[in-house]
Parts: C-alpha cells; sequence; structure tokens
C-alpha cells in the first residue's frame, strides 16, 4: 500500500503539469539523466518539440512541492517517490513521457527499469553530457540569472560535488554531448519512438 503523502503529492505534480498529450496504447518512457548544466532540459525540450510527450522535470516538479528547496536527501526521497508513483499513473494512462533529472547512479535508475519492464512499455534511456568548461559557462549564466526559463538551483559547486556519483548506465543508451549537434540523437530517438 503507498503512503497517503506519496499519492497526495503525486497528485499535486500532476495538477502543476497543464494540458496532457493524447493517449496511445504503449507509450513510451524516455529517461534523461546527467550532470547539471549538461543541457537535459534543452534536449528534452528540443525532443518534445519532435514528439507529443509530457516532460516531468525533476527541479519544477521538486519546486511545486517544496517552494523553497533545501536539496537534502529526505527531501530528495519524497520528491522522487511522488514522482515515480506519477509516472506509474501517467504511464497506465497511455501518457507518454520524458523524464529530466539527474538519474546519476543506476539503483535510482532501477526502480525506472522497473516501471517500464512491469508496464511492458518502451523504455528509451539517454546521457546528456558536455564539456566541463561548457558546463562551466553555463552554470555561471544560471547563478547569474541571465536564463528565466532555467528552474535548477544547482550551480558548479553541485556539479562537482555530484560529478562522482555518476555511474555508467548498465543498459542499451543515447549519449549526447550538447555542445555538438544534438539532431543525430533526436532523429534516432523519434525513429525508434515510432517504430
Amino acid at each position: 500500500m503507498e503512503d497517503t503523502r506519496v499519492i497526495s503529492d503525486a497528485q499535486r505534480l500532476s495538477a502543476s503539469l497543464g494540458q496532457l498529450p493524447d493517449p496511445m496504447v504503449k507509450p513510451a518512457f524516455i529517461v534523461v539523466s546527467g550532470l547539471p548544466g549538461t543541457g537535459k532540459s534543452y534536449f528534452c525540450s528540443k525532443l518534445a518539440e519532435r514528439l507529443p510527450f509530457i516532460i516531468l522535470e525533476s527541479d519544477a516538479l521538486r519546486k511545486t512541492l517544496f517552494p523553497s528547496p533545501t536539496y537534502s536527501l529526505p527531501e530528495s526521497s519524497q520528491l522522487f517517490q511522488s514522482i515515480h508513483h506519477l509516472i506509474e499513473v501517467l504511464l497506465k494512462k497511455g501518457i507518454p513521457l520524458i523524464l529530466d533529472a539527474t538519474n546519476l547512479s543506476e539503483r535510482y535508475r532501477e526502480r525506472l527499469y522497473n516501471i517500464a519492464d512491469r508496464l511492458n512499455l518502451k523504455l528509451i534511456l539517454v546521457r546528456v553530457e558536455a564539456p566541463a568548461e561548457i558546463v562551466f559557462q553555463r552554470l555561471k549564466a544560471r547563478a547569474e540569472g541571465t536564463n528565466p526559463e532555467n528552474r535548477s538551483g544547482a550551480d558548479w559547486a553541485v556539479f562537482q560535488k555530484m560529478k562522482p556519483a555518476v555511474e555508467k548506465i548498465r543498459r542499451n543508451h543515447y549519449a549526447v554531448d550538447t555542445s555538438r549537434d544534438i539532431t543525430p540523437v533526436l532523429d534516432k530517438i523519434v525513429r525508434e519512438v515510432n517504430r
């Protein structure tokens, strides 16, 4: 029995999403992983321009549940339990989705693999990266508040702290460097979704 807080948090997150895409018989589930500043949200937005998917952006969802986030372990645990519940609810309704979160460790990704496997859905994994000097420039611009679209609180110190936590994705996945042309990877993912 799922805890009632998880369910009510997931309902609050769901209410914050706005218009959902049309349901599909077998929706695909795209999981995007990567360190802060590597371009996950940019990549997800470009993907969503080509696929009618809803983006679950962990930074935005965190601020829905925690208007002044602390990024503590208990807060992150509560957030991701609710996100995982929401993912399952949406996929069961046929809503195709993209999860935009750091997803750095295989242990956390395992929960996502299990959801896709249990629902027998197509799971597409993407690792987003960029050279450190580019990430540094992006995070510096983020700290200066030059991008109103950005909802992340992560800075260079957070990037450096999280970097050692990155674990190899053990399943087949796409790797994309957002400092280069991302179109070839977008094309491959769109083809895989439509296959």
